[in-house]
């Protein structure tokens, strides 16, 4: 069973594939660390030995920042945006989409389940 930062990686998977479930390392990281550790992206995880994980772990440990550091770095990111005030740090606060997608239509992810806005009737004058 192959558990590196605390992931536990799928068995079937190709290396560099399985890699990318750690939160913080995408494909090209990946890449990176299999050339560092000298092994083969192609191999499965459930042929690696106890040795080629540690040395993965190893590499990750000494060079990424992974998982809880990662999503610390990332959240005080966004909630330092949102101090200073940019626009970005408004989008963010007001639960908007941030990279400049319309609003008019879609964006349901960021805003949530429709809100109907009816727009009152007037009464009708009573006839009397």
């Amino acid at each position: 069973m192959a558990r590196i930062s605390g992931i536990e990686l799928p068995l079937n998977k190709n290396l560099a594939v399985g890699l990318s479930y750690v939160y913080g390392i995408g494909k090209t990281t990946a890449m990176a660390i299999i050339g560092a550790a000298g092994l083969d992206a192609s191999k499965k995880i459930k042929d690696l030995s106890d040795a080629e994980v540690a040395k993965i772990q190893k590499i990750i440990n000494e060079n990424y920042k992974v998982e809880g550091d990662k999503r610390r770095e990332v959240q005080g990111n966004i909630k330092q945006l949102m101090e200073i005030g940019c626009y970005r740090g408004i989008r963010h606060r007001k639960g908007l989409p941030v990279r400049g997608q319309r609003t008019r239509t879609n964006a349901r992810t960021r805003k949530g389940k429709k809100k109907t806005v009816m727009a009152s009737k007037k009464e009708a004058p009573k006839k009397g």
